[in-house]
């Protein structure tokens, strides 16, 4: 395993931590600043349009650059993002703060993917970038119920201050580990805008959003649920949300083993397994029991999606990798985005604090059915040289998936 990849996975861990460390947290956070329970989760919304926004727009921007340099810039603008909202006098300004941490997220995962995926053999890169998204697996399992605990102890501005010094050690990790890298040949953004010209891109953007909009549309208000349905005490959520990251970490290194295996299979059946747990989960959530095992389940089928979705838009995209891999974390978070917010309304609507999750597995089963389609779509033989290209082991270049 080359070290450079441990660098990339603890910055993933930093960046996950601001992600979704928030979500144990707006309860107080609501309580804090007076707003309504709807409005605390426009602070994942919104931080997750402001990854969609810099993930395309950044990667454009630094394409032709040096992939190291590129990561170290990007962390100095997460470090900044998250002491402002340590020191958040106000909701506005603890947006503000979300929004400058959440604009080097999507660029930092696209231009990582791709520097992990260069690092390793083409039939094992699904697993190198599974590695990478492994530091965002263990924010879930570790950082974010112990930052949940400690904002809940100390305040939750402790928790943003907890995550400024991960994010400087992540900073200093990257200056250290990950190999110093020549910027890409002959790049344009012409040319890296070409592979939006193809419908299979397409295809994985839309699905992407389906399937993360669908997970975090029902972990959003998951503290409500937890608190409000499933009868838990509030101290209990951090340790119940120590299930749900446990389940991503495991789940998000069996999707990218069994995305180097047989990628269109491997998707499919996890898009209908993704539908079937949060549709449970809805009808069981006030059992103990039943919301305990939904949780690991939600986690582990969740996030393993995310290896084989980003090795899927790379292989209809080998000749624009980064702005494909960025454009796909936009799409996550535009997923992420639209979760949140149809997850907001149905609350707002009256429709109890289970309706996030049948929202998210209203909008997964609308990505199965995307992925399903897709294989009558005629697949892009991909460009350029085959063996350089992300390309399933057990299909063809050219065929659709």
């Amino acid at each position: 395993m080359p070290i450079g990849l441990i660098a990339l996975a603890l910055g993933g861990f930093g960046i996950g931590l601001t992600e979704f460390g928030i979500v144990g947290l707006l309860p107080e956070i609501s309580d804090d600043f007076g707003v309504s329970e709807s409005v605390a989760g426009y602070l994942v919304s919104g931080y997750a349009l402001s990854v969609a926004v810099g993930a395309v727009a950044l990667t454009a921007a630094i394409a032709r650059y040096d992939r190291k340099k590129v990561l170290l810039g990007l962390m100095v603008l997460f470090i900044a993002g998250n002491l402002i909202s340590a020191l958040a006098p106000d909701y506005a300004v603890l947006m503000i703060g979300r929004i400058v941490a959440a604009l080097c997220h999507g660029a930092f995962f696209g231009v990582g993917a791709v520097v992990a995926a260069d690092m390793v053999a083409p039939n094992k890169r699904a697993g190198a970038i599974a590695l990478m998204f492994g530091g965002l697996t263990v924010a879930n399992v570790l950082g974010v119920p112990l930052g949940t605990f400690l904002g809940q102890q100390l305040g939750w501005r402790s928790t943003f201050w907890a995550i400024t010094i991960v994010g400087v050690v992540a900073l200093a990790g990257i200056q250290l580990l990950v190999p110093q890298t020549a910027a890409p040949a002959d790049t344009s953004l012409r040319s890296e805008l070409g592979a939006f010209r193809r419908p299979q891109v397409w295809i994985s953007l839309t699905v992407s959003i389906l399937a993360f909009g669908g997970v975090i549309g029902g972990f959003t208000y998951i503290a409500f649920t937890l608190t409000k349905v499933s009868g838990f005490a509030d101290h209990t959520v951090p340790w119940l949300l120590v299930l749900f990251g446990a389940g991503t970490f495991v789940g998000n290194f069996v999707g990218g083993k069994a995305a180097d295996r047989s990628l269109r299979t491997s998707m499919i059946t996890i898009m209908a397994l993704l539908t079937a747990v949060l549709t449970l989960f809805a009808l069981t959530a006030d059992s103990k029991v039943m919301t305990i095992v939904s949780l690991v389940l939600m986690g582990s089928v969740g996030l393993s999606t995310a290896p084989g979705l980003q090795v899927r838009i790379m292989k209809y995209a080998p000749d624009a990798p980064t702005m494909a891999s960025g454009a796909n974390i936009a799409a996550f978070n535009v997923g992420n985005a639209l979760g949140a917010w149809l997850g907001g309304l149905a609350l707002d609507a009256g429709f109890g604090y289970v309706s996030p999750l049948r929202v998210g597995a209203g909008l997964t089963g609308l990505g199965l059915i995307v992925l399903l389609a897709a294989s009558f779509v005629r697949g892009e033989r991909t460009p350029g040289d085959p063996a350089g290209s992300v390309v399933d082991a057990a299909e063809p270049a050219g065929a659709a998936s």
